[in-house]
């Protein structure tokens, strides 16, 4: 596939990020202020998580916001707040992307050039208990971003999906060209949802979009629902923490810093729109402006086996609940990264080893343990 390259600077392009006060988003706006683009953010700071790690992660960019002022907002639908950073190229705005006539009106004051949208209700159990939730966020919400991306026809979306998409396939490594047809959550349902709902944008009105198909992601200001986050303080405080499954499943741990380099490498990999009806027999390419890729370590290990390495990184034995598995839970994956490669001639380098050492330190560090 033959690529093109945005004529703009650096400096001159606008990058609308939204979830930026969550985990990947928070580490992806770093990387563009140091790579000097101008950043727009955007995020509900909602409470499906401690709102405390949150505004501790806008901090970290200059942007002060307390719980009152969150208590205070309850209810503003239609008026995104902004508010200021101390960096002169990111303006932040307080607002969700399931409301219309907030995306609407940050679209129109900012005009971007790029779109990464990474805010989704996340969490495969979580969906199992609040199913409305991923759809107002995930479909609801995508549709919004899509409507102005279209209207205001940006040069590139690149929106998150997941690993959770695969549900039911057992061959391994999972392609982006296998079918994907069988989710075992709402919420692996509603991240292929985006992806046929970009594709549809793709070939109507030629948006540029690229589906970026996470694999566990963990790293410093983790998210406190996922894995390594709920391990580490379990050990820590020396409290039980279950294992589900005895601990036999398999998981290929992507490092942040490892996704952000990806995504990075990828804004001006702009898929063309293409006339080979040839490439329609494949689920990964079309011939609209459409890709998807899969992000992920290609090192799958045993999740007993991560724990270990756990153990040692803190100096500490777990106490296990050993537990069966959870429904929407699936025993394997690993991802294929060759397109990735061949697309950016980069592949993730972060050891689980490295990886699981910088977190835990990052964690004592920011609980004072």
């Amino acid at each position: 596939m033959i690529d093109t390259t945005l004529e703009d600077s650096v400096e001159d392009r606008k990058i609308l990020v939204t979830g930026t006060a969550g985990f990947i988003g928070f580490h992806l706006v770093s990387e563009l202020l140091n790579l000097n683009y101008k950043v727009v953010g955007i995020d509900s700071i909602n409470s499906y998580y401690d709102t405390s790690l949150k505004r501790a992660r806008l901090a970290e960019h200059g942007i002060r916001i307390t719980q009152a002022d969150l208590d205070s907002r309850t209810g503003n639908e239609g008026i995104p707040a902004i508010l200021s950073s101390i960096h002169p190229n990111y303006k932040f705005y307080h607002g969700g992307i399931d409301d219309r006539n907030q995306v609407e009106q940050i679209f129109a004051a900012e005009n971007p050039t790029i779109v990464i949208n990474l805010a989704a209700q996340p969490g495969v159990r979580y969906s199992l208990t609040h199913p409305r939730d991923h759809i107002t966020s995930n479909i609801d919400g995508f549709l919004n971003i899509l409507e102005e991306c279209r209207n205001y026809k940006i040069k590139h979306l690149l929106y998150a999906s997941s690993s959770s998409i695969y549900g039911l396939n057992t061959q391994l490594p999972f392609k982006t060209s296998d079918n994907a047809d069988h989710p075992i959550s709402l919420y692996g349902a509603t991240k292929k949802s985006n992806e046929l709902m970009a594709h549809c944008y793709s070939h109507l009105f030629d948006l540029p979009t690229t589906g970026l198909r996470f694999f566990t992601v963990y790293g410093l200001w983790g998210r406190p629902d996922m894995a390594l986050y709920s391990f580490t303080k379990s050990i820590i405080d020396g409290i039980p923490m279950d294992l589900f499954n005895n601990g036999d499943m398999i998981r290929d741990f992507t490092y942040v810093d490892d996704i952000v380099q990806s995504i990075v490498r990828l804004i001006d990999k702009i898929p063309n729109r293409l006339s080979d009806k040839n490439l329609l027999n494949s689920p990964n390419s079309s011939t609209a402006p459409y890709r998807i890729l899969n992000i992920g370590n290609n090192k799958p290990i045993i999740l007993s086996d991560f724990l270990k390495v756990l153990e040692e990184a803190i100096g500490q034995e777990a106490i296990i609940n050993y537990k069966e598995t959870q429904p929407g839970d699936v025993y394997a994956t690993q991802a294929d990264i060759d397109d990735l490669i061949d697309l950016i001639d980069y592949a993730p380098t972060t050891s689980v080893k490295e990886g699981v050492s910088s977190f835990v330190n990052w964690y004592k560090e920011y609980y004072n343990n």
